[in-house]
């Protein structure tokens, strides 16, 4: 119930962080989320700031608001968030940027949690989800690699 990609840049860390937690961006990059926005007043990222991203699920629907929550918030290293269902996550996702070379590999992570309803989700749908989630992942990242890399 996780998976991965992750796609190098030639690019450094802090510029790529910062285009990926200004969720603003997100519409830019996400073949499903086609916006997100600040609630509560928030104008930025930190731990424990909500967001709700409009997502057209499969990139074809239905489309909805999701509510989230930032996890993790160290620029220039990580940045995640938490979907939330009410106050329940249901799906976390986790940017990672490490230092390499002429630039920074960037992974793209999600993890759904280890309870009973996600198992039978995953038991049903899982290998479904788990392809189109791991597609959105590298075209998202290479959304990303396109824009960083032309600056």
């Amino acid at each position: 119930m996780h998976d991965e990609v992750t796609v190098h840049m030639a690019a450094p860390a802090q510029e790529i962080w910062d285009l990926v937690a200004d969720i603003r961006n997100t519409g830019r990059f996400s073949p499903e989320t086609l916006d997100a926005e600040w609630l509560d007043g928030a104008t930025g990222p930190a731990v424990g700031v909500r967001f709700r991203g409009h997502v057209k699920r499969n990139g074809r629907g239905p489309m909805y608001w999701s509510v989230c929550r930032i996890t993790d918030c160290v620029p220039g290293r990580e940045f995640g968030f938490e979907v939330l269902l009410g106050s329940n996550p249901v799906n976390t996702w986790h940017y990672r940027f490490v230092p390499v070379g002429d630039g920074t590999d960037v992974t793209e992570s999600f993890r759904l949690p280890d309870s009973l309803g996600t198992k039978i989700y995953w038991t049903l749908a899982g290998w479904a989800r788990r392809k189109t989630n791991v597609r959105g992942m590298t075209e998202t990242l290479h959304r990303i690699k396109a824009v960083v890399e032309s600056r």
